[in-house]
């Protein structure tokens, strides 16, 4: 089932990205309804989730990488995909509430301050539960 994760995910994510590009080219707002704004902002999380996931397990391989070579006292332990997709599913919500706020009403200071605290009270959530 690890094998597959990561092929699952770029399929989706790929996927997700074509149908909101076509949903972003083909309709706007007014006309998509509430049906329309709905399949926009899932595949907006899903392509956001499939590109973060992909990052964090890509940017750990190049660290581990660059740090090979240097003396650690603790060297840098290799990221599972399982581990960078469950952070992602986090990570990717971020974007998608500034944009629902952003709907609602103007983004500021505070609305910033709080997505970024449920992010990290969710990131620690995540962390403690993968352990």
């Amino acid at each position: 089932m690890t094998e597959m994760l990561p092929r699952i995910v770029a399929t989706a994510s790929t996927a997700s990205l074509c149908v909101l590009s076509l949903m972003l080219t083909f309709t706007s707002p007014a006309t998509a309804g509430p049906f329309g704004l709905l399949v926009i902002f899932i595949s907006a999380y899903l392509t956001l989730m499939g590109l973060i996931s992909f990052f964090l397990f890509g940017m750990n391989r190049l660290l581990i990488m660059v740090s090979s070579g240097m003396t650690l006292r603790r060297p840098l332990q290799p990221l599972l995909f399982r581990r960078a997709y469950y952070f992602s599913t986090v990570l990717a919500a971020a974007p998608v509430m500034l944009i629902g706020l952003q709907s609602v009403q103007s983004v500021g200071i505070y609305e910033i301050l709080l997505v970024v605290i449920f992010e990290i009270v969710a990131c620690l959530y995540v962390s403690k539960r993968m352990r």
